[in-house]
């Protein structure tokens, strides 16, 4: 049985998920001939098409291509990512994740929760240091204590267990779902926030750098206090022309690397390139957020801090270290951190006392089976 379908919605199917006509020809010998109309699929090769391309089979027996923009605003900086049609990954990322904070936000509201007070309290025309020093004593976030934390990883995972405290769910991860053939390209997008007053939402793509991790997550809480929901590439490479992005990169440097305790620890009789290093040791950040820093409190010369950044820049570039937690590992702590802990212990404990159904549970973690959940449910202390 032959389908009729439009040649532009192949097209439109085909460019959406990157894909190419002669690779596509090596499962589908006759792909060719249904994009330029010349023939029809059957209904069990548009199936398959459809699995191919991910997206739904109705999709195909649409009078046009959908039109399918970004849900939230776009504040990335990187020209060729705002330019380009968001990928799949990125848009059922961001789906996937609202879908969570909707039931969240349910779930507060059935508990009687009150609106956090900080969500939009900030506006960019407030002093970028003032409102670093307010995120860090609302989440209680202590610089000495970072800096006696081993290694940038457990750094991280201290962060994110403060923002969560302060009731923001902080989600991660480098994939789509549990789909480990559904990678997340950090040079697309670093992260998102999704503003709510009762149920905020931070997403750090797991598939990026330590550093850049801990940077996005600094950035997306400024986005937070701005009550600006939108999907970021933050990074203190770039000099923002977005007034938005600019102030949040400014708030994320204040919050991490505070210019007075920078100044404090800065030793001038150390070559800067082992300065650096030490540095962003005690700081757990990246060698360039502290060279920005040292430029921004004036302890280097413009052309100093030229001259040692595309160094730098070189180099980090040529040392990608990820979180191992995206690869690997515990399967039950990394759930905790792709979904958020705070989410998961909320959910599970519905799930388990009768108040939301067991599928719906199912889609809003990527699991399958009832065994996975229980098992989850003693991993989070829940019996």
């Amino acid at each position: 049985m032959r389908v009729t379908i439009k040649p532009e919605l192949l097209r439109w199917a085909r460019e959406r998920a990157e894909g190419t006509i002669d690779a596509l020809t090596k499962t589908f010998p006759r792909y060719e001939e249904w994009e330029s109309g010349k023939s029809q699929p059957t209904l069990k090769q548009l199936e398959r098409l459809a699995k191919t391309f991910r997206v739904p089979l109705g999709f195909f027996f649409l009078e046009a291509p959908p039109e399918e923009p970004l849900p939230i605003p776009d504040f990335r900086t990187m020209p060729q990512a705002r330019l380009s049609r968001p990928s799949p990954e990125l848009l059922e990322t961001i789906y996937i994740c609202q879908q969570r904070q909707e039931w969240y936000r349910d779930y507060l509201l059935a508990q009687g929760a009150t609106p956090l007070p900080f969500v939009g309290s900030a506006t960019v025309a407030d002093d970028a240091s003032v409102i670093a020093a307010t995120i860090r004593d609302r989440i209680n976030l202590e610089i000495e204590k970072r800096r006696a934390i081993p290694t940038w990883t457990q750094a991280l995972s201290y962060f994110i267990d403060r923002v969560e405290e302060a009731g923001i769910l902080v989600m991660m991860n480098g994939v789509v779902g549990n789909n480990t053939h559904r990678p997340l390209d950090p040079e697309e997008f670093r992260g998102f926030a999704l503003v709510d007053a009762l149920a905020p939402v931070i997403f750090i793509n797991g598939a990026d750098t330590i550093a850049g991790k801990t940077f996005t997550l600094a950035h997306e809480l400024a986005h937070i206090w701005l009550g600006k929901s939108g999907i970021s590439d933050a990074s203190l490479e770039r000099y923002p022309e977005e007034t938005v992005e600019r102030w949040c990169n400014q708030v994320a440097a204040e919050l991490l690397v505070p210019i007075t305790t920078l100044v404090e620890n800065f030793n001038t009789k150390n070559d800067l390139r082992q300065e650096l290093q030490r540095l962003a040791r005690i700081f757990k950040v990246s060698t360039l957020v502290i060279l920005r820093r040292l430029f921004d409190a004036e302890l280097l010369s413009r052309e100093a801090y030229r001259q040692v950044y595309e160094e730098e820049q070189k180099r980090v570039k040529s040392y990608k270290q990820t979180l191992a937690g995206n690869k690997g590992g515990n399967f039950y702590y990394n759930l905790a951190r792709k979904v958020s802990k705070r989410f998961a212990l909320a959910l599970v404990s519905s799930t388990l006392e009768g108040q939301t159904l067991f599928r719906d549970a199912y889609t809003m973690l990527g699991i399958l089976k009832t065994q996975t959940l229980k098992k989850f449910a003693q991993e989070l202390g829940i019996g």
